[in-house]
């Protein structure tokens, strides 16, 4: 989009601005993370009288009075969009705003879908499960984990179980390594009321 003086431009707004790591010019400035004061301005909302203009080629114009550019800008149907304001004079380029914010925002929808969203499945036994009962709960554990999920194992105690609270301990215990080749615990077991809770996470996960 700046052409083939994109890097002697690019070199000028490091000079003059603090570009964010990774972004490009165009995505800099319209970084909707940015601070107040690095808000960038468009068209007759640029308040310099003077500019450091870019045309739409990506070619080093030089200084041009406001007005000037505005009027270059729409000559051609483009925007005039201050991407450094911190530079005396700023530097503005001639761009299809419209449409870069639209990509740029259709690229951040992209970017999100392909993130992997961690839910926390919920699965709960009791110290006097039964031998097939516990290998279904074991099969559905491997299976959420393999998905990338983390798992909240509920131990709860009915009754008078609580009073032989090492059963359930040797029963996590052996959840624990039945599961150790894909998942390990992510803190300590805690214990409330009478139930001891543990979660359970991708070994890939830090």
């Amino acid at each position: 989009m700046f052409g083939e003086n994109y890097g002697a431009v690019l070199d000028f707004y490091k000079r003059e601005v603090s570009l964010t790591p990774g972004l490009t010019i165009e995505e800099f400035c319209l970084d909707e993370n940015r601070s107040t004061k690095e808000k960038y301005r468009v068209n007759g909302a640029i308040m310099a009288s003077q500019v450091r203009l870019i045309d739409q080629d990506g070619n080093a114009v030089g200084v041009v009075s406001i007005r000037e550019a505005i009027s270059r800008a729409r000559e051609v149907g483009l925007d005039l969009v201050e991407i450094a304001a911190q530079a005396v004079p700023p530097v503005c380029k001639i761009i299809d705003y419209g449409k870069l914010k639209y990509e740029l925002q259709k690229k951040k929808m992209e970017t999100k879908k392909k993130q992997k969203i961690i839910e926390v499945k919920e699965v709960k036994l009791t110290p006097s499960i039964g031998s097939h009962d516990y290998q279904v709960k074991l099969t559905s554990i491997r299976r959420f984990i393999s998905e990338g999920n983390k798992v909240k194992v509920t131990l709860r105690f009915r009754g008078r179980e609580i009073a032989h609270k090492e059963v359930g301990e040797r029963l996590l215990n052996r959840l624990v390594e039945d599961v150790k080749e894909i998942a390990k615990c992510e803190g300590m077991q805690q214990q409330e009321g009478k139930q001891i809770i543990l979660t359970l996470c991708h070994q890939a996960l830090k």
